[in-house]
């Protein structure tokens, strides 16, 4: 299974050096010179990393001036994983085509993805009326991923999927 590392950003210079929008929590060694990642243009060999501030920057052989570092822009950079072995630690491919449910074990829906979003990652699940809906990936409202099991087991607050949790509206005649 491939896993997306990182992806590039604009052209830095003259030379060929790119800026890398970081999706990885070990860059220096996944960008460390002489590796080889994966990407829709083919594979891109790292010829120098710098870090500079939060932001990474990199080249790649036979990408030499500005112009072939801009025809990069927008490329995924991608390695080949396994699963993750840490206790609290998931790679999106592991949580896709879990079933979503909830405590009392209903079936909402089912995993199709996980969203990088600035504030925290958010799973994507299709619900069972095919409605797709974010779903903050956080302690509070995903409590338990059970890849093994393949479910995860979600406390969505009102409002957050359809039908689930919703207040009654059903006011009494008077």
């Amino acid at each position: 299974m491939q896993l997306a590392v990182g992806t590039v950003g604009r052209a830095h210079g003259l030379r060929g050096e790119v800026a890398v929008d970081v999706r990885t929590d070990d860059p220096a060694d996944r960008f460390a010179v002489g590796s080889r990642l994966d990407s829709e243009r083919g594979p891109l060999v790292v010829a120098g990393a710098r870090r500079q501030g939060q932001r990474w920057y990199l080249t790649f052989e036979g990408v030499g001036d500005r112009t072939a570092a801009e025809a990069l822009r927008g490329v995924e950079l991608l390695v080949e994983a396994a699963d993750s072995d840490e206790d609290d630690a998931w790679y999106p491919h592991e949580l896709a085509g879990l079933r979503a449910e909830l405590a009392d074990g209903t079936v909402v829906g089912e995993v199709v993805g996980l969203e990088h979003l600035p504030a925290q990652d958010a799973l994507v699940v299709r619900e069972t009326d095919g409605t797709r809906s974010l779903v903050p990936f956080v302690r509070a409202i995903v409590p338990t991923v059970d890849v093994a099991g393949g479910r995860v087991v979600l406390d969505p607050p009102a409002g957050l999927l359809a039908g689930v949790g919703e207040p009654d509206l059903d006011l009494p005649e008077e």
